[in-house]
């Protein structure tokens, strides 16, 4: 694999797995029109471990609180508190974690195409228009709800279909029941840990016995080192903006990128 792919598909993995445009849409269109190699299992973990980095690095502190809390089991109400956001993190992965089994084949074959990918990117966006336009949007973390995460859980699972994106489906939902986007984001972006976790080491596995080609060491250095740097960049940033902005820019972005991906594949298919 040439190092300027391999950095290329890296940035692309640590720009698009936490703003709300779909990485997978991205990491399948952009080899396309570029007319490059399909990079293989191999890379796709070094991408995934790199961003699972970026969202550990950022997130350390409260990862490490949630864990001592459930340690301790005193009745102190800061650990109460950070012991449910575990537990809704817990569920909130559950239902993806059963998508991700059940339609692995589906979605790394069938599901893979510019119509799937056009649709999901167009239909993303009016659900991220319609949590835009959702009522009050005042709720923190320390008052998400099981409620709450079963309901962001459910919506993650739809991130099988390449295009939707996990954040954009995640953070909408969010904002669909009550969190303002500061909330969403966090919220996304640690449910995120967990799926990215999982994939990794579910694709490691694979790969175990095969070993790491001696052409693909330095690719899957490289994917691990600039994927996780774009990455904690990007989270660092997303929530910052959306602080004072909403989701207006990636919104009309999807739909943009969505209408061309169906002309494109439209005309390829008539081609």
């Amino acid at each position: 694999m040439p190092i300027y792919q391999a950095v290329v598909l890296a940035i692309v993995q640590g720009l698009t797995e936490f703003l709300p445009v779909s990485s997978t849409a991205h990491l399948v269109l952009f080899p396309w029109l570029a007319h490059w190699n399909d990079p293989g299992l191999t890379f796709d973990v070094a991408l995934h471990a790199g961003t699972l980095v970026a969202v550990l690095l950022y997130f350390w502190r409260m990862w490490l609180d949630m864990l001592a809390a459930l340690l301790r089991r005193d009745a102190d109400p800061a650990a109460a508190e950070k012991r449910r956001l575990f537990y809704s993190l817990l569920l909130a992965t559950i239902p993806a974690g059963v998508a991700g089994l059940l339609f692995e084949k589906q979605a790394e074959a069938e599901f893979r195409t510019p119509v799937v990918i056009g649709v999901a990117l167009i239909a993303v966006a009016v659900f991220m228009w319609a949590g835009e336009h959702a009522g009050r949007r005042d709720e923190d973390l320390s008052r998400v709800t099981l409620l709450d995460s079963v309901w962001v859980g459910i919506s993650q699972a739809l991130a099988v279909i390449p295009g939707v994106s996990r954040s954009g489906i995640t953070m909408s939902s969010g904002l669909l029941r009550g969190m303002n986007r500061e909330t969403a984001a966090r919220f996304s972006f640690l449910l995120s840990t967990p799926i990215i976790a999982g994939a990794v080491l579910k694709k490691g596995l694979e790969i175990r016995h095969e070993g790491l080609p001696a052409d693909m060491r330095l690719p899957f250095i490289l994917g691990i080192i600039v994927s996780g740097l774009v990455g904690y960049a990007v989270i660092a940033w997303l929530i910052r903006y959306l602080e004072r902005r909403t989701f207006r820019v990636f919104i009309v972005y999807r739909l943009a990128l969505g209408v061309i991906v169906l002309a494109l594949g439209w005309g390829g298919h008539r081609g």
